[in-house]
């Protein structure tokens, strides 16, 4: 009997290994590219064990998908109860749209990773994807003065101008150009 919750918990540690992993890969490869021998090997497992936890590598990829999205809400979450200050949208922006967040791919936010890539993906796939982006919308809007008219709208448009500063401030070659991008789209969206 004591043994069923053990197996359990063990079963979702490994099952997290293997989305941690997935989730690495497919930010810095992309949904399509990555392989389920290669997620598998970098948490540590054998190809073997996979069905245990997911139907398929389309399975995997949603599921890793929404466990990206769920990990940095809750990471959000546990700060602002730490440090309330630092959930505001200019704390945010600021955060998101930083030399930090370009510079690890790995483990950023997934839509400045797979906003190209996603359209090839799988419908649950795509489905993770839209969740997310739609959660961080309200988010966004929750954070907006009370008195903003239409909320979800300018939630959208900063979102994607976050998003795209990101996305393009990782593509350009140039050091200065790059720093330079960030720089004007978090003053834009702090000061506007």
């Amino acid at each position: 009997m004591n043994s069923q919750p053990k197996a359990t918990s063990r079963k979702q540690e490994t099952r997290e290994k293997v989305l941690a992993a997935a989730a690495r890969a497919i930010r810095e490869q992309g949904p399509t590219r990555v392989g389920v021998l290669e997620i598998m090997r970098e948490a540590g497992l054998t190809h073997g064990g996979f069905y245990a936890h997911f139907t398929s590598k389309d399975d995997m990829v949603a599921a890793a998908i929404d466990w990206m999205f769920a990990t940095t809400r809750a990471r959000k979450a546990a700060r602002a109860e730490r440090d309330p200050a630092s959930d505001t949208l200019a704390q945010w922006i600021t955060e998101y749209v930083s030399p930090r967040h370009r510079d690890d791919a790995g483990q950023g936010c997934p839509l400045t990773t797979l906003t190209n890539d996603i359209r090839h993906a799988s419908a649950p796939a795509r489905a993770a994807f839209d969740a997310g982006a739609a959660a961080m919308i309200g988010r966004i809007a929750a954070r907006l003065p009370a008195d903003e008219p239409e909320p979800d709208k300018r939630a959208m448009a900063i979102l994607a101008q976050m998003v795209g500063a990101v996305a393009l401030a990782r593509a350009v070659s140039d050091p200065a150009l790059s720093d330079a991008i960030l720089a004007a789209t978090s003053q834009d969206l702090v000061q506007p």
